[in-house]
């Protein structure tokens, strides 16, 4: 069956594979699927519901939950209408949504629970955004549910929907996702049916998925990364649980038992730390077992074969220590894919010689969003390396190291913005990324830094400060870390060190850590430390690029203080702003 729009994705689903668990979230302890029937059922309901309430094309309805199965039911109900749907992060602030609600033009909203319905509340007040058109995933006191917009819909006919649907078409605008940045303003990224699902068709080939498999669901589906995916998931039958939060993944994991999931980079330096740390507590042969294993998973490389003793010994290492790995993922794990940031080449290398092979893509909201990932094949996937070009995309570098692409599944624009999306493009139709990278072997995609980010010391150098970052990051002590020094002689650097790991570390080695974290860096010897870190670390770069200082900061960036983006990447003029006595400190 031919699939033009997202909706098309259904009829297929219950025609090639229907089955009782298409959809799955936790309540009441418990796993409790959702029919293919059931779930199509309520899609249509959906539909006629806001229909009911005067919803139809090209109307704006907003999403704001954490992933559930009542976020892709309204997406698709939204999408059958023609009208648009503008997914929002639950982290971002109250002024971020009375912002979105207004660029949009927004007229109704569907919001999980009473945290963000307060949120929504405060944002929509005058606003032309009507309180009856807010409806509640969770059953809560004076709102109206959920349930309600079914029962809505129960009183059509979901033939009705039919006219509706055909008028459809697939260059039609879907949805609205706008766009945290890391300055300014969000912009309203437009998406049509056929950016999204042209995506899904070039990098079909490169997940190794069946109708009989699970994925377990975690990332935010108002990101684009898992939403296309999850079409994805759909297009090949495969069923979707939802994870109940960030902080029960592993628990879930192990519930589900998924042959695949996504993730962003930090999730998998966490599992590998805390991996780590449990390492560190073993003692005698079982520790000295367990880093032997871990060494020789930090040598591996899937592009090479490293002879016939380093592939007996990584056997035994997986029989004895990476089985282990696999059974805390849920024991089925066929892999993961990573995207959203820089994959550190050391997990990728630890988790592919444990037999857990992970496919790293890169892309942007603007390119719907894949423009390359490795594959599941080692010969389709280099470590270090952002994998080959998917279908029908294409690629080149510029003069400047800049990544221009060209595909179906670049963007219609930015909403309202006719000036600043002709920005983004040249007069021969490339989309500018913003991001440097060069092809490696001629065919996989190195990403090497982001254009706007680079800056140039008093002597002239460019310094490109994600790769500085990405390798002292490599640390399980370092927890996040910003390298400065623009129009300066040198690079310094911010670093928030992880205080669990930083614990551990100062108990192995008699270090006093009672103060808590504001104490901690401030200690002769937990500094000295962090800067024997930085100094080999610095041993991969010239001598120009390399942080000549740092000062360790006691609190963590977050989303809630506005030093960092719903997609956890760093703020840097706001953090460069809240901390500029520090880093004019280093260079007095």
């Amino acid at each position: 069956m031919e699939i033009r729009r997202t909706f098309d994705i259904l009829p297929r689903l219950q025609k090639q594979f229907n089955k009782p668990n298409c959809l799955a979230a936790k309540i009441d302890g418990h796993y409790q699927p959702m029919s293919t029937d059931e779930v199509v059922r309520q899609v249509n309901e959906t539909s006629l519901g806001l229909r009911a309430l005067g919803i139809g094309k090209d109307d704006k309805v907003a999403l704001i939950s954490m992933n559930r199965p009542e976020w892709m039911i309204a997406d698709f109900a939204i999408a059958q209408l023609g009208a648009v749907s503008v997914p929002m992060y639950p982290t971002i602030t109250t002024e971020d949504y009375k912002f979105i609600f207004a660029d949009a033009g927004v007229k109704a909203v569907l919001v999980s629970d009473q945290k963000l319905l307060d949120k929504v509340t405060e944002a929509i007040d005058g606003l032309d955004v009507p309180a009856d058109h807010v409806f509640t995933f969770d059953k809560l006191l004076g709102a109206r549910h959920f349930s309600e917009l079914l029962k809505m819909g129960q009183q059509g006919n979901p033939a009705d929907l039919e006219p509706l649907k055909a008028a459809v078409e697939p260059d039609d605008l879907l949805t609205l996702i706008y766009t945290s940045g890391t300055t300014g303003k969000p912009k309203g990224v437009m998406l049509s049916h056929n950016n999204i699902l042209s995506n899904c068709r070039n990098t079909q080939r490169f997940v190794p998925v069946t109708k009989n498999d699970i994925a377990l669901s975690f990332l935010p589906l108002c990101h684009i990364f898992e939403r296309m995916v999850t079409h994805l998931y759909l297009i090949n039958g495969v069923s979707i649980y939802y994870a109940e939060s960030m902080e029960t993944i592993a628990d879930n994991l192990r519930e589900v038992k998924p042959q695949i999931f996504t993730t962003v980079p930090r999730l998998l330096e966490k599992v590998y730390d805390k991996i780590v740390a449990k390492g560190h507590e073993l003692e005698g042969i079982k520790k000295n077992l367990f880093f032997w294993a871990l060494n020789l998973g930090l040598k591996y490389d899937n592009q090479e074969n490293h002879g016939f003793l380093y592939n007996t010994q990584l056997k035994l290492a997986n029989k004895l220590i990476f089985n282990k790995w696999r059974e805390a993922l849920g024991g089925n794990l066929r892999c993961i894919v990573s995207g959203g940031g820089a994959l550190q080449p050391r997990l990728a290398r630890v988790f592919w010689s444990a037999g857990i092979p992970v496919m790293e893509g890169y892309g942007l909201t603007e390119t719907s969003p894949v423009i390359a990932v490795g594959g599941y094949d080692p010969e389709e996937n280099m470590i270090g390396t952002v994998g080959p070009i998917v279908d029908n995309t294409e690629v080149k570098i510029a003069a400047d190291g800049e990544i221009l692409t060209k595909s179906e599944s670049v963007m219609k624009g930015y909403y309202n913005q006719p000036e600043l999306t002709a920005k983004e493009f040249d007069e021969d139709g490339w989309f500018h990324t913003g991001d440097i990278g060069e092809m490696v072997q001629g065919r996989f995609l190195k990403i090497t830094d982001r254009k706007k980010e680079m800056f140039k010391t008093s002597g002239g150098k460019y310094i490109a400060p994600q790769v500085l970052e990405g390798k002292m990051k490599e640390s399980p002590l370092i927890e996040q870390c910003m390298v400065v020094g623009d129009g300066q002689k040198f690079a310094s650097a911010l670093v928030v060190p992880s205080f669990d790991d930083l614990k551990g570390w100062c108990k192995r080695n008699n270090v006093a850590c009672e103060g808590g974290p504001a104490e901690m860096v401030k200690n002769e010897k937990v500094v000295k430390m962090y800067e024997d870190l930085v100094h080999k670390y610095n041993e991969s770069f010239a001598k120009w690029e390399q942080v000549k200082k740092i000062v360790l900061l006691p609190e963590h960036w977050t989303v809630e203080s506005g030093e960092m983006t719903p997609t956890m990447k760093v703020k840097r003029k706001a953090i460069t702003a809240n901390n500029k006595d520090l880093i004019d400190g280093l260079y007095d």
